[in-house]
């Protein structure tokens, strides 16, 4: 059975095997990134599968084709959030109120929601799969939350399940969207397991089966076959990362990572040098306050950030525009970022980041629970 869905032009497949809805993005030359109908397609079926009895559980997967990159979800259409902000389009603004509804939704699902993490998983894809009950990652798995890239910050819940990772992984993560592997991922609390690629339809088959006696069975079932040891490579950097993370400023962490040392140490040093700087702060600021929030607030706070992302500086002249120009558009990847240096980043203007344009009545997520 096929739930009919009508806004992502066939980007989002919902099907239903017995009694697990099974999700699958199917948008291979953008690496699954989320677009606008997708974040709706997806809403829709979540919405629909919640409150139907016949439904245990849900899985979602990214769409394999022959000759593309492997992806789960690359993250949001940032193609669409350059042109959106340069056009004016009201629709980035429901992009992101639709897809952090949608995280909440995910986080607060009340059925299994297992998400299969094969192949690149980034910003958005973090978004609808750290709220799965099951993370299943793979040998091909590259995880990652590189929004400081693009001069913007980890958001749809980054701030929130960043900074509950162990130590200062967080604020390392957050700050230099490092990529992981399938074994960081679950040293780091970022992953519940993994598997082979090659086991994706023995493990959805074996839900499947396990979905006849109920949602219980069915996780019970899920957690039993996955595996936990994996080879770790980045967590061996975890003393150096809580030292020089644990660093009360953006500037202190670069001094910290230069007395290191290490060939590790500079090496994130050189990454974070080309980083926009404003948002490296903004960013730092942001998993530190997440830290003592609900996802719910977090979610508020970064709706507040993403709006201040494109409006405290309109235009051209918003940092996430330039760095999406750098990256993706004009793709010469020399982002002008303003200030151009760490030390040019004042309190102050990271503080109107974390000032909400909107009276609490009237915050476009003021019902999140």
């Amino acid at each position: 059975m096929t739930l009919a869905l009508v806004h992502s032009g066939g980007h989002v497949e919902a099907d239903v095997r017995e009694r697990v809805g099974v999700l699958t993005l199917r948008r291979p030359q953008a690496l699954n990134a989320l677009s606008l109908g997708m974040i709706r397609d997806l809403t829709t079926a979540l919405l629909a599968w919640r409150d139907d009895p016949s439904i245990a559980g849900v899985f979602v997967q990214g769409a394999l084709e022959e000759g593309k990159s492997v992806a789960f979800c690359a993250g949001g259409d940032i193609r669409f959030f350059h042109q959106a902000a340069l056009a004016g389009d009201p629709r980035l603004e429901d992009f992101f109120t639709e897809e952090y509804w949608l995280n909440h939704l995910i986080h607060r699902y009340p059925k299994p929601y297992i998400a299969w993490m094969d192949g690149v998983v980034m910003g958005g894809g973090m978004g609808i799969s750290q709220g799965a009950r099951l993370r299943v990652v793979t040998e091909r798995t590259k995880m990652a939350m590189p929004e400081t890239n693009i001069g913007l910050f980890p958001d749809v819940g980054g701030g929130w399940f960043l900074a509950r990772c162990p130590g200062r992984v967080g604020e390392f993560l957050a700050l230099t969207g490092q990529v992981l592997g399938a074994g960081d991922a679950v040293e780091w609390g970022l992953a519940d397991g993994h598997l082979p690629s090659t086991e994706r339809e023995s493990f959805l088959a074996a839900l499947v089966e396990a979905s006849r006696e109920g949602a219980d069975a069915l996780l019970r079932q899920g957690r039993a076959l996955l595996h936990t040891d994996a080879q770790r490579a980045v967590a061996l950097h975890r003393e150096a990362i809580d030292r020089c993370f644990a660093e009360a400023d953006v500037p202190s962490i670069y001094r910290a990572l230069e007395a290191e040392g290490s060939e590790w140490a500079l090496s994130v040093l050189a990454a974070l040098q080309k980083r926009s700087p404003l948002m490296q702060a903004v960013t730092l600021e942001q998993v530190r306050r997440a830290r003592g929030m609900s996802l719910a607030e977090d979610l508020r706070m970064e709706r507040d950030l993403v709006r201040h992302c494109f409006h405290l500086r309109p235009g051209a002249a918003s940092e996430t525009v330039e760095g999406i120009r750098a990256l993706a558009v004009d793709k010469d990847h020399a982002p002008r970022w303003n200030p151009a240096t760490i030390e040019g980043v004042t309190t102050q203007t990271v503080q109107e980041f974390f000032r909400s344009p909107w009276p609490v009545h009237a915050h476009p997520l003021k019902d999140l629970a």
